[in-house]
């Protein structure tokens, strides 16, 4: 059980920051992808802040400050139903997947650190 938790949640870290790291160089794919869900530019540096923090309080969670680590897990749950959400309002499911993924991972990192 450690190791799924360590594995899934390092994971869960890493995809974080990329993506947060990607939002704030303001890839191009990042840009594409938020104008089809309707997502301002504008709005891009807070959403990275949310996936850094995120991101951040998985790896003190890791460490062991495990109410953090419960924290950031359930925002990053949160700030990924909402992703999906988005999707499907705009009716963009061609890629839903990533938002999937990315919600996935946070929920495995979820749950296994409060079974932890």
């Amino acid at each position: 059980m450690l190791v799924a938790y360590v594995l899934v949640t390092v994971a869960t870290i890493a995809a974080n920051a990329a993506i947060a790291a990607a939002d704030l160089a303001k890839a191009k794919f990042v840009l594409a992808n938020s104008a089809e869900v309707n997502v301002p530019p504008s709005w891009l540096p807070r959403l990275a802040t949310l996936k850094a923090v995120g991101a951040v309080g998985l790896l003190l969670g890791l460490v062991g400050f495990r109410p953090l680590g419960v924290a950031a897990a359930t925002g990053l749950v949160l700030f990924y139903v909402g992703a999906t959400v988005a999707h499907v309002r705009a009716r963009v499911y061609y890629n839903i997947a990533f938002p999937g993924a990315y919600l996935g991972l946070a929920v495995a990192s979820l749950g296994l650190t409060v079974a932890r």
